[in-house]
């Protein structure tokens, strides 16, 4: 298991895929990929055979290029960082900080693995991850990526919480963009795992993350919200766009706002004079106010209140 320690001291954890895995996923993606090549070689050398040699040798390198390099890239880019052997091996490739991969990110482990994987049969990339405390090789290395395990026993699945609704969409026009991976990382592992963490402990970790999350937006916690739920209500709000950005294609084809199935709306942002409605579960806060008003009831369960 990947480790990350935060300043205090607590350890956050990720389940990043071991080399048999990931060896075995390679293997069934490479052996696809060679069956196509071969279909597609010999296809094209019966199409081309009235072609001289230097038009056949550059049709083979473009095919080269375009199945065992372009292939993968675009399967992992659209499917999110799974490919055929990873999906039948439970793995997924994600960013650093958990999120799915984009097109630069596929780029990046496609060109990498010609020389890890097919120019040196794999020794290269099974050395990197043996000396990389996350498993990863050079293509991870440099496209900020990880290769970890989707699918987990019974009862280990754990999904960031959601946050109170009264903060969804709340910030919608925080610029996200100097928010480091390593930070992202940290804030979802402490989401994870908050509920298992004792409440002092907890607490200091979410103030501090918080705290430096917003040093990074350049906007500070509103007034009264619990660091917790400023967490999980920038991390929704980042969840939000990055789906956002994945369906664009399907939002700009006209099914209008509801962005068809799958596709969450966030809520309009609420004017900063409009009253708050207490939520079950929730510190009901006065707006203007950094005192929350009562003890709240279940904050053992939303873990977004501060301990008593």
């Amino acid at each position: 298991m990947n480790e990350l320690v935060t300043g205090d001291a607590v350890v956050l954890g990720l389940r990043p895929a071991r080399l048999p895995s990931r060896a075995l996923a390679i293997a069934i993606d490479l052996a696809v990929i060679l069956l196509i090549f071969v279909v597609v070689s010999i296809g094209l050398a019966i199409a081309t055979v009235s072609l001289d040699e230097a038009a056949k040798a550059a049709i083979a390198v473009a095919t080269f290029l375009l199945v065992l390099v372009g292939g993968p890239i675009a399967v992992e880019t659209l499917s999110h960082g799974r490919s055929l052997g990873k999906l039948a091996c439970g793995l997924r490739v994600v960013r650093d900080d958990g999120g799915p991969i984009r097109f630069r990110h596929a780029l990046v482990r496609g060109a990498m693995g010609i020389v890890e994987i097919l120019m040196t049969f794999g020794v290269v990339a099974c050395v990197a991850s043996l000396v990389s405390a996350r498993g990863r090789r050079l293509g991870d290395v440099f496209a900020g990526t990880l290769v970890v395990r989707e699918r987990l026993p019974a009862g280990r699945a754990v999904a960031v919480p959601p946050p109170p609704p009264w903060l969804v969409g709340r910030f919608a026009q925080l610029d996200l963009s100097s928010v480091p991976d390593d930070l992202w990382l940290a804030i979802r592992q402490y989401l994870t795992r908050m509920h298992q963490l004792d409440a002092g402990v907890g607490w200091s970790v979410a103030e501090r993350l918080a705290g430096d999350l917003a040093a990074r937006t350049g906007v500070p916690v509103p007034p009264g919200v619990p660091a917790a739920a400023f967490l999980a209500a920038v991390v929704n709000e980042r969840q939000a766009r990055d789906t956002r950005r994945a369906f664009a294609p399907s939002l700009a084809g006209g099914r209008g706002p509801s962005g068809g199935a799958g596709v969450p709306v966030v809520p309009p942002v609420a004017p900063a004079s409009m009253p708050v409605a207490p939520v079950a579960g929730v510190v009901a806060v006065e707006p203007g106010v950094g005192v929350p008003m009562g003890k709240p009831e279940g904050a053992a369960v939303t873990g977004f209140a501060p301990p008593a």
